[in-house]
This record gives structure tokens, C-alpha cells and sequence, in this order.
């Protein structure tokens, strides 16, 4: 079956695919247009396959709530560029991910993959969207809060960094306008801050000990040339005083409020639900922030023109 030039650039503008590799398709299909689709979806697949392990270090972090069911989700989506993390057919994607993570209530992130997405599975839309892309793209890490809070998302620096913050409140504070501001200001503290912890009751006891062993030693030490050295009994003390200041850097609610740094986070959300006559609770918070933990690679760029001109 024969075909023309233009549908070589309807199925360039259907898929996303260059030129050279439309006429090829459109080749080995006969000119049939539906096979020289799935062809073409059949080697985007297998280039996806081949981008896979390529280092996705960037991409986007969504935080976002269900203005309908209150149910909330944060998602971090990697590629490979800065460049593709800041395209918005990029970022609509992991907004629509979010959506699903919503709606479906995945258990990981295999879970997820398998859910649709309008017509196709979550998966079969990445592998597309590596395709139309050109870059390794992956589905790192979700989170996702019930309705049963008030759920709260802030969004940092155009998804750079996300967070999700859960508060458990009184009946007459449910629909509050300064509950749900509060919880943006507890977010912005959490992305800004990176807490370890949400509260010093969640340190556990081997991060303890650790911690104190290193105050104890550079205390010991510092007593060495002291001009009037300690007695061990106060620098025990000192140890425990210094453990408070690592409540106070590591733990969200011990932290000085960034908006009044003269209380702690625990002591502003005290205030907060004072003067609105209710309960307030910090339950959740969670912290995304792009690449975290991930290696980048170092690319050599005159490695990789030499190995282009060979």
C-alpha cells in the first residue's frame, strides 16, 4: 500500500517520532497506518527500555489535595534533565499521577503503574511519555493521606521540593480558613527546615545514643584544654543539654517557627488553637524533595564527543 509525504507527518505529529523513523515504519507496515503506529509504539518501548538506565536525577515533586474529598498525595517524578522537569506537558503528567495516586489508592508504586489513566494503564503513559520525551523518566515514591484531616500541600520552587501536612482538629475546626493556612506554614517550615523527624519522640534509641556519643566526646575533648576543666558529672549535663538542641534543629514541632522564631512549632500550633477555640494536632508531615539520595552522574563531555565522532 502506498502512502505520501503527508502521512509521514501525520503519524510525526500523532507520535512525537522523527521524520526518518515515521517513512521507515510507515516502510515496514506497507503503508498501513494503524500497524506503522504499533510499530513505532513497539520501538519507542524498546528505546524506553534502553533509557532506563540512564541517571533520573531531576524531574518533579506534586503535593496536592482533592478540593471534592479532602484525600491528599505528594509524588516525585524524575527525568533525566532539569530541562524536561520545567516542560509543562511534563509537569501535567505528574499532576495527573497525583490525580490517580487520589483516586485508586495504590499500594506502591508497581500498584500504581498498573491503574489507569484515562484510556491507558499509568505505565503505558510514562513509556509513551519516554518516548515523546527522549529521557529516562521513573516513578520514584508517593505518599498519600485519608480525609480523615485536614490535609494541606505546599509546593516549593516549582516542585523542587513538596510537602504534605496532616492535622487532626476538632469538629468546629474543620472548614477553617487559618487551620489550613497554618498547615501551609507548617509545609513551607517543613521544606525549608528538612526536619529528620516530625517529633523527638520519633528518634529512635539507636540515633540517641549515637548522637550522644558524639556530644560527649567533642564535650570530653573541649574539657581537655579548658582552662578550668569540668567535673564528668557536668559534662554529663552539658551532653543532655546539647541533646535538646538537636531536638530543636532535627524535629519539626521542637523547631523555632520560621514567622516567629521566638516559639517552637508545637508551641505556635498551641496558640493557633487557642484563640480559635479548638484542637489542633500535627499528625503527618511529609517531605519530598527532587533527587534526594540519588547519585548523579559526572558526564565526561569530551569522552562523549569522541565517542560520538567514531
Amino acid at each position: 500500500m502506498a502512502f505520501t509525504a503527508a502521512d509521514v507527518k501525520k503519524l510525526r505529529e500523532m507520535t512525537s517520532v522523527g521524520m526518518m523513523e515515521c517513512k521507515k515504519a510507515l516502510t515496514e507496515a506497507d503503508g498501513d497506518f494503524d500497524k506503522a503506529i504499533e510499530l513505532l509504539r513497539e520501538k519507542g518501548l524498546a528505546k524506553a527500555a534502553k533509557k532506563a538506565d540512564r541517571v533520573a536525577a531531576e524531574g518533579v515533586v506534586c503535593a496536592k489535595v482533592c478540593d471534592e474529598c479532602g484525600i491528599a498525595a505528594i509524588v516525585e517524578v524524575n527525568a533525566e534533565t532539569d530541562f524536561v522537569a520545567k516542560n509543562a506537558d511534563f509537569q501535567a503528567f505528574v499532576n495527573d499521577v497525583a490525580t490517580v495516586i487520589i483516586k485508586e489508592n495504590p499500594a506502591d508504586v508497581d500498584a500504581l503503574k498498573a491503574c489507569k489513566m484515562g484510556e491507558l494503564t499509568v505505565e503505558t503513559a510514562l513509556q509513551e511519555k519516554v518516548l515523546t520525551i527522549g529521557e529516562n523518566i521513573q516513578i520514584r515514591r508517593f505518599a498519600r493521606f485519608d480525609a480523615n484531616t485536614v490535609n494541606v500541600a505546599y509546593n516549593h520552587m516549582g516542585g523542587v521540593i513538596g510537602t504534605l501536612v496532616a492535622l487532626e482538629v476538632s469538629d468546629n475546626l474543620k472548614d477553617n480558613a487559618t487551620v489550613k493556612e497554618l498547615g501551609k506554614d507548617i509545609g513551607m517550615q517543613a521544606a525549608a527546615m528538612n526536619p529528620a523527624f516530625m517529633d523527638k519522640s520519633e528518634v529512635d534509641e539507636a540515633t540517641l545514643a549515637k548522637e550522644k556519643e558524639i556530644l560527649l566526646a567533642q564535650a570530653l575533648e573541649e574539657n581537655k584544654t579548658a582552662a578550668k576543666p569540668k567535673p564528668e558529672q557536668i559534662i554529663h549535663k552539658m551532653v543532655e543539654g546539647r541533646i535538646g538542641k538537636y531536638y530543636e534543629e532535627n524535629c519539626l514541632l521542637q523547631q523555632a517557627f520560621v514567622k516567629e522564631n521566638k516559639v517552637t512549632v508545637e508551641q505556635h500550633i498551641a496558640a493557633v488553637a487557642k484563640e480559635l477555640g479548638g484542637e489542633i494536632k500535627l499528625v503527618k508531615c511529609v517531605r519530598f524533595e527532587r533527587g534526594e539520595g540519588i547519585e548523579k552522574k559526572q558526564d565526561d563531555f569530551a569522552a562523549e564527543v569522541a565517542s560520538m565522532a567514531k
